[in-house]
């Protein structure tokens, strides 16, 4: 048993020395981790803030569809955060997608409907490629989901009991609203810019793509740029996981099930072998 618990402990060790190396591989002397943000969907009963939505796809929608796609996520979809078929239908109607071919045999363009999906600021990769210096802007549809920093030992083993799965809003949030001066000692490759929470170098080729009041909120909300990040932060997480209430509500009822079920298996035990003598 203390040989099995020995062995236990040193893959422990393993593993996080592994993590260790693995965020040294990726950033640098001058990286950050990135800041925790206190969402609305996060744990076993978060929720999506619906207001909070609708701001980061005015955010997305003014700012980053001008050169990132969300290829994943159709028209109506956006049903979901609190809107009428009718006002999806107007946000729509302002993009055009290629259709086709007509009884001539040719693609045409034509206004958007709820069916379609969010067309891309790019005909094709080559194009994007061409328009940002040789690098494709990356499409934002699983963006959430794809990013977020390495958390080592003992971080994770805390974060399987507080069910964590905001590292991709916290480092989009920190990458977005982290832009800064380079220190003195660092060398910034010139056509990029410094971020110390970018994960993979000092700088990268994206300038920082907000600053106050470049957005209107109709609601009042504050017109920041940490606002702006948080909003279409929170945004990019229901892009990536649209039905995560729905599956959070129905994991809540799968153990709900098990423990009742689980119950009902013990006192039919206990009635059953009551009346055997041991």
């Amino acid at each position: 048993m203390k040989k099995l618990v020995s062995t236990l402990l040193s893959l422990t060790v393993v593993a996080a020395l592994g993590t260790s190396a693995a965020l040294a591989a990726e950033g640098s002397e001058h990286s950050k981790a990135p800041k925790e943000v206190d969402w609305s969907f996060a744990g076993p009963f978060g929720t999506y803030d619906k207001g909070q939505l609708q701001r980061g796809l005015k955010v997305y929608v003014e700012v980053c569809a001008a050169c990132h796609s969300l290829e994943s996520i159709a028209f109506r979809n956006f049903t979901d955060l609190g809107y009428s078929e009718d006002q999806v239908k107007t946000l729509a109607a302002d993009y055009e997608v290629t259709d086709g071919p007509n009884d001539e045999g040719e693609m045409f363009e034509r206004a958007a409907i709820l069916s379609d999906y969010f067309p891309s600021p790019f005909p094709n990769e080559e194009a994007a490629a061409y328009a940002n210096n040789g690098a494709p802007p990356p499409d934002l549809s699983l963006m959430a989901k794809a990013r977020g920093a390495i958390r080592g030992f003992p971080t994770f083993v805390f974060d399987i009991f507080t069910m964590y799965a905001e590292g991709g809003p916290d480092y989009i949030y920190s990458l977005l609203s982290g832009y800064e001066e380079a220190p003195h000692d660092v060398v910034v490759t010139e056509g990029t810019y410094y971020n110390p929470y970018f994960m993979n170098g000092d700088s990268l080729a994206m300038a920082s793509p907000l600053s106050d009041e470049i957005v209107t909120y109709d609601d009042g909300t504050p017109e920041t740029v940490d606002q702006y990040s948080r909003d279409v932060s929170a945004f990019l997480m229901w892009a990536a996981e649209p039905h995560m209430e729905k599956r959070k509500s129905l994991g809540f009822k799968v153990l709900l099930f098990l423990l009742i079920f689980a119950g009902l298996l013990y006192l039919t035990k206990k009635s059953i072998w009551s009346r055997v003598e041991h």
